[in-house]
């Protein structure tokens, strides 16, 4: 498979390196010198490849979308910030019928995590005494606050959960991401956490998310692949 990375920092490095492990190429990376490329001469330097993995910067992914769109190359969102453009890119996607996946958390781990989290929440939901929080902490390179992923928890936890409930950020050295959910009483506290060791979780989820959607059309979530990769196991 040819891969395009768009962005090539710390992520972007990562997931060569695990991408070439895999045997796939690394077709071509776009990266801040390219930033001022339009829509259409992205889409040209992009159509050597299967599929794009984006990990740049909220304000690029409307870019990044039409240039695939255009390219007709399918596009794994990493990239988080941009969850008020959502609807747009989902109707824009769905409208030239191109293939989209997109995750707050790429990380497989997390990912079962959030199972975990939808089971937990529906059993506090049946007991008043207990009060949801949440706690995420990133390195302070992190520009988005809360991260993405503690949005999604906050979606599913307030799904069984009507009343509101406190969602906190930390921004220090370089934590690479931990994200904890409490429930706490009266008589005791409940905890549930997912800590991050590296990137490396992220990386490998982004690639397996690349894997996935080739041959494939429509606007995704990482859940989606997961569920599918769960009920065929």
């Amino acid at each position: 498979m040819k891969i395009a990375l768009i962005g090539y920092g710390a992520m972007g490095k990562l997931i060569r390196i695990l991408a070439e492990n895999k045997n796939h190429e690394i077709a071509v990376v776009i990266d801040e010198a390219d930033a001022d490329l339009n829509t259409r001469k992205l889409a040209e330097k992009l159509k050597v490849a299967n599929v794009v993995i984006d990990f740049s910067v909220a304000e690029a992914v409307g870019r990044n979308v039409e240039a695939c769109l255009f390219a007709g190359i399918p596009l794994v969102e990493g990239t988080t910030g941009w969850n008020g453009e959502r609807e747009m890119i989902k109707n824009l996607v769905e409208e030239k019928n191109g293939a989209f996946v997109f995750g707050a958390n790429f990380s497989i781990g997390v990912n079962l995590f959030y199972r975990i989290v939808d089971f937990a929440a529906r059993l506090f939901a049946k007991f008043e005494d207990y009060e949801a929080f949440i706690e995420e902490q990133h390195h302070s390179r992190k520009k988005d606050s809360p991260s993405g992923t503690a949005l999604e928890l906050k979606d599913i936890v307030a799904k069984h959960i009507e009343k509101d409930f406190s969602v906190s950020s930390t921004r220090a050295g370089n934590i690479p991401g931990t994200h904890r959910l409490g429930f706490d009483g009266t008589s005791d506290q409940i905890l549930l956490e997912h800590f991050a060791r590296s990137r490396e979780g992220f990386a490998s989820g982004a690639i397996l998310a690349a894997e996935w959607i080739v041959g494939r059309k429509g606007f995704y979530e990482f859940t989606d692949v997961m569920e599918e990769i769960i009920n065929h196991r």
